[in-house]
């Protein structure tokens, strides 16, 4: 990284995963980003983005697994994996806590992600060079 700059990047994320090349997109420029050397201060999913957090998402054996890959890069690199908690509750996506408070009897969202409000997107975006959206 001697002959540039180091970028930070912020991502938001808003297409569905099953059905959307920008999620997978996302991803692959993410783990682009950092094995170039940049860094990420973390990655917002929005509207049907979140749908990427469902821990019952289960792709056929010839398919990616795009929560787990988010996941694993996440952990790998230490950058949080924030997840709209409207949007999320709208599509069905929820934490313990919240599945408790709305006396669900499931809850669904991967770990590591978290449930998190616009605030912590604009807080994101106030914290990085770029924002780039998929």
């Amino acid at each position: 990284m001697s002959d540039h700059q180091v970028t930070k990047f912020t991502l938001l994320v808003t297409g569905n995963p099953a059905s959307q090349q920008s999620a997978s997109t996302a991803y692959q420029f993410c783990s682009a980003a950092l094995k170039a050397g940049h860094k990420v201060s973390g990655v917002f999913f929005y509207l049907d983005g979140v749908l990427t957090a469902s821990n019952l998402i289960s792709p056929a054996t010839d398919e990616v697994d795009l929560p787990d890959l988010w996941a694993n890069l996440a952990k790998k690199y230490q950058f949080p994996l924030e997840v709209c908690v409207s949007a999320s509750l709208r599509r069905g996506i929820v934490n313990q806590q919240e599945a408790e408070q709305l006396a669900l009897s499931n809850y669904n969202l991967k770990s590591p992600f978290v449930l998190s409000g616009l605030g912590q997107l604009a807080e994101l975006s106030a914290n990085c060079d770029r924002l780039v959206q998929f």
